[in-house]
């Protein structure tokens, strides 16, 4: 009896028994694929609120107020930079948020968008869609280790170990997407997508990618231009079109039907599915890529 009195006091003092959960920190994520990356690092002593959720647009992204409710109430803040969330700095000042902005791809090598006769704005640009060669990645996830280490020295081991085991997991990502596009020969290694956003891609993948829209979806292209890419297309037999899933499909739909070229599938580039569609990770995102370029070019 003695021993169950002490047991139930020691219960009751939160003492001997389960360790209390720790609060967890706030952190925002500017859009899926980067909240996607920071919860594989943060793991459970992370809470993380993503601004442009799955299959949102960010190019085009209006912040609410409950978004700076969300920035001002976090710890950190993570973003993409390389001009991505063009919204951030206004952002940021309606939310009077202090948090630390970490930018993921410091570090990264930034692309130029390439100035292209058959987009509407040929001036060359920096390329913010880094996350889609899986090597600048392993920077954005070392970045986003470092950030919560600094803030949650605690977690240090926490944050370490799972970093590690997703760079591992990145690691054969990699190989299994060059192993999947391996088979498809060099005369047909050329699509058209709705904009310009793959070319970390294609520098990592040597697949071309040509696009009606430039490196942003807020502009939409002028019939000169998509007469342009029609005639392109013809002449160079480039064997298929892709949509994306944040982008309205009506144009290369178009573009499709009268150039007869058939439509391959969706390509995930700026945002991530919901759970029950074939993108809801980075990981399912590359993979489902990497899958429906290879289907479409084969022979």
């Amino acid at each position: 009896m003695p021993r169950l009195l002490t047991c139930a006091l020691l219960a009751l003092l939160g003492l001997g028994g389960p360790a209390v959960a720790q609060d967890r920190i706030k952190v925002v994520a500017s859009f899926s694929i980067l909240a996607d990356l920071v919860s594989n690092v943060g793991g459970d002593r992370i809470e993380v609120a993503v601004l442009v959720g799955r299959n949102g647009d960010s190019h085009v992204f209006e912040p609410t107020p409950a978004d700076s409710r969300r920035v001002a109430e976090a710890r950190l803040v993570f973003v993409n930079g390389l001009g991505f969330e063009g919204w951030l700095d206004r952002l940021a000042q309606a939310s009077g948020s202090k948090a630390p902005v970490v930018v993921a791809s410091a570090g990264v090598r930034p692309r130029a968008g390439e100035a292209d006769e058959t987009r509407l704005d040929r001036r060359a640009g920096v390329d913010p869609h880094a996350w889609q060669s899986i090597a600048n990645v392993k920077r954005y996830v070392a970045n986003i280790r470092d950030a919560l280490i600094k803030v949650d020295p605690a977690g240090n081991g926490n944050y370490a170990a799972n970093a590690g085991a997703y760079l591992a997991k990145l690691g054969a990502l990699d190989q299994e997407v060059r192993s999947t596009l391996a088979g498809i020969p060099a005369d047909r290694r050329r699509v058209i997508t709705s904009h310009d956003a793959f070319g970390y891609f294609a520098d990592a993948y040597a697949i071309e990618f040509l696009a009606p829209e430039g490196l942003s979806t807020d502009a939409e292209p002028s019939a000169r231009a998509v007469a342009r890419i029609i005639r392109r297309i013809r002449s160079e037999r480039i064997p298929a079109l892709f949509l994306e899933n944040v982008v309205d499909p009506r144009l290369l739909q178009q573009i499709a039907r009268e150039t007869g070229v058939r439509i391959g599938g969706t390509l995930y580039s700026d945002a991530l599915t919901g759970p029950d569609g074939p993108a809801p990770s980075y990981i399912d995102m590359m993979r489902h890529n990497a899958g429906a370029l290879a289907a479409a070019l084969a022979d």
